[in-house]
């Protein structure tokens, strides 16, 4: 019986040390849950603006800001900030082609440029580009196509995720 609670009680022991190494090493490098950022009280009211106020990328950065606790406004206010989309745009380069000359894998570039404009302040400009690799297979064009509508909304995701990542760093 002994024997069995001290069996018990070191590998219950070796376990907690364990989960604590782990934790730490976590946390040492900057691991963090993804969930809701942690805004500056300033930015919890914004307008934001943009070339295409319709398009993707703004109507996901809306989503993002909406569940991240942020009211956004219909229209700019003087002692507001203002979240300005300038750009994003996709650009794509050929890393490799069959032996018929047709491409088999592009690399997707996103490019995002944005602004954060404070009342009084110069804007503080922003821009990011994300990478992929695309296969492309001109035999499968329409699941291709699907794939590749699906890998361009999972980059606007990543973008809005890193606006936001970007505006939880901002103080002021």
């Amino acid at each position: 019986m002994i024997s069995l609670l001290k069996k018990h009680f070191i590998s219950s022991k070796s376990a907690v040390v364990g989960l604590v190494l782990v934790t730490s090493l976590l946390s040492g490098c900057g691991f963090k849950l993804r969930g809701e950022y942690l805004l500056a009280p300033e930015l919890k009211t914004l307008y934001l603006s943009s070339q295409d106020i319709h398009g993707e990328l703004t109507r996901t950065v809306k989503q993002h800001l909406k569940v991240n606790q942020v009211n956004v406004l219909e229209s700019p206010q003087q002692d507001k900030p203002e979240l300005r989309i300038l750009k994003d745009e996709l650009n794509r380069r050929t890393l490799s082609v069959f032996a018929n000359g047709q491409v088999a894998e592009y690399e997707l570039i996103y490019t995002v440029k944005y602004q954060l404009v404070f009342a009084g302040q110069a804007p503080r400009d922003f821009s990011f580009d994300l990478y992929r690799d695309y296969q492309d297979d001109p035999d499968l064009a329409l699941a291709k196509s699907r794939e590749l509508s699906l890998m361009l909304k999972e980059m606007r995701r990543s973008a809005a995720d890193r606006i936001l990542r970007d505006m939880a760093t901002i103080t002021r």
